[in-house]
Order: C-alpha cells, then sequence, then structure tokens
C-alpha cells in the first residue's frame, strides 16, 4: 500500500497516538485516598515549601512538553497549530519509545514571540523540560533564547539542535574515514534558516575550519544584501575567505556538502568540483539536493539524506531521546554546548571501527546502545558544567 495512504488509515484508526496511563492504582477507597483526596494534599503541602520537590513528587522529573505553533512543520510549512498534532504526537512516541521519557503533544495557537514564550512560562511548573518543534525562523531563535533565560529547566529546539547534533556525529566518522581532520576542512551548508545556522554553529564548535553558509541569494557574506539578521550575524564567523556568488562558487574545492535546503539544488558537476573524498549530506526531505546514486556517480565518496530508505539516514531520533533522558536523570537546569557536544560525540562513538564504512558512518535508529550512550554522555556533562539542580549540587 502506498505510504501516504497506509499513514492516513492507521491515523484514523488510532485516534491518536499517545494516551494517559495511570501509574497507581485506584481500586478502592483506601487507594482512592491515597491518590487522590485527602491524602494528595500532603504531597501538595510538600510542595508549597519546597518547589523543587515537585520533581520527586510529581511526573515531572521524566515529562517534556514538545510544543509548536504549526508554523514550519517538516517540508509542508506554516500549515497551522490542529495540522502540527499528528507530528507532535509522534514526537511525544519517539521520546517514549526511545528515551523511556514522557511527553505531551502542545500546540499553540499564535505566531507572536511574546505571546509563545509566555505560553510556555506559565506551562513550564508542570515539566522537567520544553522540546520546541517546528517553530518557523527566525522566530524560533528569539523564542528559544528568551525561553533558555527565563526558565530553570532544559528547553531544546530540535529542529536547530537535533539536526546539529547528529550531522556533526556522521560528519565526525565521514572525516575519520576519508582521513581529514575537522580544522583542515571547508563546509559548505545550502539553507542558513534554523537547522543551517545551528548546524554551522556547532560544527564550528569543533573547530571546523571553515564554514561556508548559502541561502536562496547565495553565499552568505558580510553585508549581502538577501540576508536577514540572523545570518548577519553568522558571517562574523563563517566564510573566512569573503566568499561571494552561487552555491556552486561555494563548493568547487569544498570538502563537505550539507543540504537542508531543497530539492535537486546540485548537480553532478558541482559534486566533481569539490575536493578529493567528498562528503555529500543531501537532506532535503523527501527529495534530496541531489539523489544518492547520482552523487555517487559523480565520486562523493561519503553520501547521506534524511530518507530512510538509502544509507546513511542523518535522523534526529539519534539525539533528542537520549538528551532528554540525560538530561532529566542529571536534574539538569540546561542544556549546554557542552551537552550538545558530548551528544555528537556519543552517537559517533557508538559504531565501533569495524563497524564504520562509508555506507555506515551513523548507527541505526534502532541500536539500543544509543540512548543510552547518548543520555549517559549527557548526564555527565551536565553535572561536569554544574547547570543541574541546587538540591543535586549538594550530593
Amino acid at each position: 500500500m502506498d505510504m501516504k495512504k497506509l499513514a492516513l488509515e492507521k491515523h484514523l484508526e488510532w485516534h491518536g497516538k499517545i494516551e494517559v496511563v495511570s501509574r497507581c492504582r485506584v481500586t478502592n477507597s483506601e487507594e482512592l485516598s491515597v491518590a487522590y483526596t485527602p491524602g494528595v494534599a500532603q504531597p501538595c503541602l510538600e510542595i508549597q515549601k519546597t518547589p523543587e520537590s515537585s520533581f520527586e513528587l510529581t511526573r515531572r522529573s521524566n515529562l517534556v512538553a514538545v510544543i509548536s505553533d504549526g508554523t514550519a512543520v517538516l517540508g509542508l510549512g506554516d500549515i497551522g497549530p490542529e495540522a502540527a498534532m499528528p507530528v507532535m504526537e509522534g514526537k511525544a512516541v519517539l521520546l517514549k519509545e526511545f528515551g523511556g521519557v514522557d511527553a505531551v503533544p502542545l500546540c499553540l495557537d499564535s505566531k507572536d514571540v511574546d505571546e509563545l514564550v509566555r505560553a510556555v512560562e506559565m506551562l513550564a511548573p508542570s515539566f522537567g523540560g520544553i522540546n520546541l518543534e517546528d517553530i518557523s525562523a527566525p522566530r524560533c531563535f528569539e523564542v528559544e533564547r528568551r525561553l533558555k533565560e527565563k526558565l530553570s529547566i532544559p528547553v531544546f529546539h530540535d529542529d536547530q539542535h537535533g539536526t546539529a547534533i547528529v550531522v556533526s556525529a556522521a560528519l565526525i566518522n565521514a572525516l575519520k574515514l576519508a582521513g581529514k581532520r575537522f580544522e583542515d576542512v571547508t563546509i559548505v551548508i545550502n539553507g542558513a534558516g534554523a537547522a543551517g545556522i545551528a548546524i554551522a554553529k556547532h560544527l564550528l564548535s569543533f573547530d571546523a575550519g571553515n564554514v561556508i553558509l548559502c541561502d536562496k541569494g547565495g553565499i552568505v557574506y558580510d553585508g549581502a544584501p538577501y540576508i536577514n539578521e540572523a545570518q548577519q550575524t553568522m558571517t562574523e564567523v563563517t566564510n573566512r575567505s569573503k566568499l561571494t556568488g552561487t552555491l556552486a562558487d561555494a563548493m568547487q574545492g569544498a570538502d563537505v556538502f550539507i543540504g537542508v535546503s531543497r530539492p535537486n539544488m546540485v548537480t553532478a558537476e558541482m559534486v566533481k568540483s569539490m575536493a578529493p573524498k567528498p562528503i555529500v549530506f543531501a537532506m532535503a526531505n523527501p527529495i534530496p539536493e541531489i539523489m544518492p546514486d547520482d552523487a555517487k556517480k559523480a565520486d562523493a565518496f561519503i553520501v547521506g539524506t534524511g530518507r530512510s530508505d538509502f544509507p546513511n539516514q542523518v535522523n534526529n531520533v539519534l539525539a533528542f531521546p537520549g538528551i532528554f533522558k540525560g538530561a532529566l536523570a542529571a536534574g539538569a537546569t540546561d542544556i549546554t554546548e557542552g551537552m550538545k557536544r558530548a551528544a555528537s560525540l556519543a552517537i559517533a562513538s557508538v559504531l565501533s571501527e569495524d563497524e564504520l564504512s562509508p555506507e555506515r558512518v551513523l548507527p541505526d535508529p534502532f541500536d539500543k546502545r544509543v540512548a543510552i550512550q547518548v543520555a549517559e554522555a549527557v548526564k555527565e556533562a551536565a553535572m561536569q558544567e554544574g547547570v543541574v539542580r541546587e538540591a543535586l549540587k549538594k550530593e
């Protein structure tokens, strides 16, 4: 059956992909009195006295809110909060299945940054973490920045950082196979939106040599008339050679191409113009910037996409379940750059030297080692950086 038709039929059958399951029994009057009134008053009073005890006396310590305004859903664009709900439910399923983390999808009917920030701020006392999802750029940068400043629980925009973490993990292994070092390579990123900018920042934290961002108008350079404020800020740390021109100009002699843009943006000639052993991560969905077979025929050494039907799928599910699992286990108050780096390194390290190949630079999403190793690395990084709740610092 066609996948689109099957998905629609299954969603009609499921009537939603998540449900609430009770963790306590209420089968008699005594159990009712303990779970609810009058017994429930006692934990309420404890939390009133010590608000942080809410993490021990409620499910908050393992509960994440998946928040979207429906403005940048998959490749569908601004389809609205109601239409975003199936994706947010899916995200909740993945957090539970891969990370053992409970999640509640919440789609907000506003495109106003102030309203979004205030709404999440008001919801925060019920949750241990906030996963922002499918909020369009450049508003997503401001929403995340302000929430990280206001809240004392982890805030993570997966479209930005999840993608960046997995791409970096793939590149760690790809460069190892190619015999190249981060500091020596030129990396071209096509698509300077939320994901592209986050990827650039994260790669620079690994001391990537020269990162060149490209967008619809061409190469992002200082003062380019077609770039926005967020892209202008990135010119301070990218495009060290001050290159101007088109995507094709940027790719000449580059070692790595990363696409988070649109279908069919890259030709075989552009791949052939790259440095020896070129690495191509063409992640536009469902049609990549260049099809893997075409990239391989143009002598690409390693090719990755966002699709599950080709080798080297760059899939965020390798990152976010383990990241939240580790952050919540640590009692983290933030998700730092160090924690993100730890996640990338952990994903890359899942595969042994013997398991690595040009067709396999990332572990399978269903590899149970992934979430465990990512969670442990993120937890350790949070504790080392001291970004944990005050009560836990004393332990």
